[in-house]
């Protein structure tokens, strides 16, 4: 799934808080947001893509899931925040190469060509990895260990990256072809930049297979390395010691290994890291001009910075909508720059859902986590905050069809997106008026939530909150949308009076 995600530490954020956010690209995939009870998680899964049949624990742990709201194609739970405060997402699609991918092939599912024979099933995938390991784990360290072991025994069909979170951690994992892997912890005062590529450009190999502080991998990642010649370092360049000798693990770039450097991701993915580190850190790296560190284009932008400034909900939300605005290749501007529209935007159109998953320190464990939500395309959408330790999801965010209408915020949304779109340049004021409006109340009814429940001790407010919360996007939401149809029908092709005569 083309998706872009950004991670920051506890350190990197004004708050102190741990966050994962993604944007979950599919083709307009109709999503929604629940509450998986223990008692509805099921205890033998059967994958719709792969075929795979996986037993699962019995004693889950409930969670909150972002799936599909047509099953045909599985669940595609994408992301959520369980009971012990661990949060998921899952996955970002990476880019890998050919060298990788015939070494350890993908495991993919085999249909049986008569009737001899069995189908052989695939392995795990975007489907499958929330439901698979989010209500199992309780720190973000356990779930990733899990997720290793379920890439160990079954495989998977594809090249992912997976984020996973608690109050005082954050890892990240890619996958290595087919059943390998290697996972970091988040350094606490950076953030991860993800755009659909294999993205670590570092990797503490003596940490991995010794103390385990920050590293995590395949048992067998060495051999496989080198069984299979998949070094392209240049050693003899860094001759660190002084004598012709080097540390090479203390050298190696996963990302010249198992990821790719090709015309498309220059495009597609690249650019993507470009803005959301030129706005991260406009001061500690040069983005334009001749002498410039790093351009769009460019192979090495790092995978993670320490920002200028600390980092907010805010910031991630304008960087997950954002379309390349204040340079020469945003496609909404006005005239004609030789390269408008060059390069793949953060916020596009098929946008299901995207999620930002807040642990917060210093607070009760029962509202700690807050995910914050929107739907449709994150250029015309604003995040809503609801508490994620709660039995149930109000109706205008849990109750959605697959028809459209305005009675939930999903459709409404992608409704409000593709009006404001097509009449851009006038919708563009009424757009951030509303996403102004909906950030600062939702933050104004959670700090007015987090003060009543942390004074008298009953957190069974988180949900007469999300019933607040959810109330008000409905409200600004329809106002707003009311404007954004009067707007756009001025623009209407048809659209003659007498005066025209």
């Amino acid at each position: 799934m083309p998706c872009t995600t950004i991670l920051a530490g506890s350190k990197a954020t004004n708050d102190r808080s741990t966050m994962i956010a993604r944007t979950d690209d599919g083709f307009f995939d109709v999503k929604k947001l629940i509450v998986v009870d223990p008692k509805d998680q099921p205890r033998k899964y059967k994958s719709v893509i792969s075929h795979l049949e996986i037993d699962l624990p019995d004693d889950p742990l409930r969670y909150t899931s972002c799936p599909s709201v047509d099953p045909k194609e599985g669940i595609w739970a994408a992301t959520g925040i369980n009971a012990a405060n661990v949060a998921m997402t899952a996955t970002e699609t990476i880019t890998s190469n050919p060298r990788v991918l015939a070494a350890d092939p993908l495991v993919t599912y085999q249909k049986a060509k008569n009737d001899q024979e069995n189908d052989t099933p695939g392995g795990i995938g975007e489907e499958d990895i929330v439901v698979l390991v989010l209500p199992y784990v309780r720190t973000a360290r356990e779930g990733v260990l899990r997720l290793a072991s379920l890439l160990e025994t079954y495989g998977t069909y594809e090249s992912n990256g997976i984020a996973i979170s608690d109050e005082n951690e954050v890892w990240w994992l890619e996958t290595i072809g087919g059943h390998h892997w290697m996972a970091r912890r988040v350094p606490d005062e950076a953030v991860v930049i993800a755009p659909n590529q294999f993205g670590m450009d570092s990797f503490d190999m003596e940490d991995a297979f010794g103390d385990q502080k920050a590293h995590l991998c395949s048992a067998d990642l060495r051999e496989f390395i080198e069984n299979n010649d998949l070094d392209l370092n240049q050693y003899e360049l860094f001759d660190a010691v002084g004598d012709g000798e080097i540390d090479k693990e203390a050298f190696m770039n996963p990302r010249d290994i198992f990821g790719s450097h090709t015309d498309m991701d220059h495009i597609y993915n690249t650019p993507r890291a470009w803005f959301i580190g030129r706005y991260l850190a406009p001061y500690s790296y040069t983005w334009d001009g001749e002498n410039a560190d790093f351009r769009p284009e460019s192979d090495d932008i790092p995978w993670c910075l320490i920002p200028d400034r600390k980092v907010t909900v805010e910031d991630v939300k304008y960087l997950l909508s954002s379309h390349f605005q204040g340079t020469p290749y945003d496609p909404y501007t006005s005239h004609n720059t030789g390269v408008r529209g060059k390069y793949r935007s953060i916020g596009i159109s098929r946008t299901g859902v995207t999620t930002l998953c807040q642990i917060r320190p210093g607070l009760p464990d029962a509202i700690k986590g807050i995910e914050w939500i929107c739907f449709g395309s994150t250029t015309f959408t604003q995040f809503l905050p609801v508490y994620a330790n709660v039995t149930k999801i109000p109706a205008y965010l849990s109750e959605v069809t697959l028809d459209a209408s305005t009675d939930n915020f999903y459709w409404a949304s992608r409704i409000m997106g593709a009006m404001a779109d097509a009449a851009y340049a006038d919708c563009r004021q009424l757009i951030d008026r509303y996403q102004n409006a909906v950030l600062t109340e939702g933050r104004r009814l959670v700090l007015q939530y987090d003060r009543r429940m942390t004074e008298s001790g009953d957190f069974s407010l988180t949900e007469e909150a999300n019933e607040a919360l959810a109330a008000m996007a409905r409200e600004q939401t329809t106002a707003t949308l009311t404007k954004v149809l009067a707007e756009a029908s001025k623009h209407m092709k048809n659209g003659y009076s007498l005066a025209d005569n």
